[in-house]
């Protein structure tokens, strides 16, 4: 099969736009109904809108439409150096000028490039530049001359048939699983947070008395011994990601049970970027600056929603203090108020929420091994190794 593939500089096969800011200044520009794009909302696969949105005027003014089934790709910022953020675009959007967006000459499917540059990340993490102020980058004319394989048309299909076959599954379970938390807090809400007054044998409290927050370790205190295959550590960074990646920091094995995270674990990022999240990206060693939170009293679901409900003011208190990096001390977790129901009704509601909260954890469980699959198999389908052709999706 490979033997007859061609080979094409990518800036032969695909044009190159950057797009641009309209001025902040302007409120002309802002509030309208054309999604935009930054490295920011530059986070998932397929892009079709944005916590931003540009006017037409705003867009004459100093941005550029990227067109359905094009490619966004980041090609300056601080976010390639946590990966290389790229995603078709499912719907006309407009998009800064830290991004390029690459669009087919029609000779070569913007799909099948998609998924070539998706099995050349780690060739391209190793190719990040540095600009002036430590962001990370890409030169237009090194992307411009990347060698792409160019397979028959039949084996182009076969390709974006297979990887497409994987992603879409990951997309519905990601649909799922926002239709699934829309029903969690709304159940939360009504039978939490809504209340008039508080029922018979109910009572408040704070995030203390329902769970632990358990502090992380310095992990250079603890590196894999001799022999000792080491495990990856969860920081910030990872947390953001989802992931460990395979330049994650490495911990021994052998630390106190407790410090390490498995799948379903409640992990809140108390300094820097404040976030609480349900980890699902495999076994690691818990870092200092994030708190593992368990309970034996209580399930997930019950000290997840009531931290998620109260990061808001958190990250308000963290921002109070005017400084670089957000910070929450234990004792803020003591000043907000949870409200605690009688053990019947807390069986009654966990009935309801704890089976669709279970299941968003399954199927996140379920999207990081097809990931890895599918990034997997995309360099050696893409180097020729493997023949999809004649498999039947």
């Amino acid at each position: 099969m490979k033997s007859k593939w061609t080979y094409r500089p990518l800036g032969e096969l695909v044009s190159f736009a950057s797009g641009g800011t309209p001025s902040k200044k302007r409120d002309g520009y802002w509030g309208g109904t054309i999604p935009w794009i930054s490295a920011k909302t530059l986070k998932t696969e397929n892009i079709d809108t944005s916590d931003l949105f540009i006017t037409e005027e705003g867009l004459k003014a100093g941005s550029k439409i990227a067109p359905k089934g094009s490619i966004l790709l980041l090609t300056r910022g601080s976010g390639l150096f946590n990966g290389i953020p790229i995603a078709i675009v499912e719907k006309d959007v407009a998009f800064n000028q830290d991004i390029k967006c690459l669009d087919s000459y029609g000779e070569v499917e913007n799909e099948f490039i998609f998924y070539w540059l998706l099995s050349q990340k780690d060739y391209l993490m190793a190719k990040v530049g540095v600009t002036g102020i430590g962001a990370g980058k890409f030169d237009l004319d090194f992307l411009q001359k990347l060698m792409i394989p160019i397979p028959s048309e039949r084996e182009r299909k076969s390709i974006v048939g297979f990887a497409n076959s994987i992603s879409e599954k990951i997309r519905c379970n990601a649909k799922v699983n926002d239709n699934l938390y829309a029903q969690v807090k709304a159940i939360f809400s009504e039978n939490f947070l809504d209340l008039d007054f508080l029922p018979d044998g109910w009572k408040t409290g704070n995030l203390l008395d329902i769970a632990d927050y358990l502090n992380g370790l310095a992990m250079q205190k603890y590196r894999p011994k001799d022999g000792e295959t080491g495990l990856p550590v969860l920081k910030i960074k990872e947390l953001r990601q989802g992931i460990c990646d395979a330049s994650s920091e490495l911990c021994s094995p052998s630390i106190k049970s407790e410090y390490i995270i498995h799948d379903g674990d409640i992990i809140f990022s108390w300094s820097g970027s404040l976030l609480v999240d349900i980890w699902c990206g495999g076994t690691c060693g818990l870092n200092q600056h994030l708190f593992k939170v368990t309970s034996n009293n209580y399930d997930k679901w019950f000290y997840y929603l009531w931290t998620a409900h109260h990061l808001d003011r958190f990250i308000a208190v963290a921002a109070d203090k005017a400084t670089t990096m957000g910070h929450i001390k234990r004792e803020e977790l003591e000043k907000v108020e949870v409200i605690i129901p009688s053990k019947y009704d807390y069986k009654r509601i966990g009935a309801s929420i704890k089976p669709l909260f279970d299941l968003i954890i399954s199927n996140r469980i379920e999207d990081r091994k097809l990931t890895a699959l599918r990034n997997t198999l995309l360099p050696k389908i893409m180097s020729g190794e493997i023949d999809v052709r004649d498999i039947q999706l």
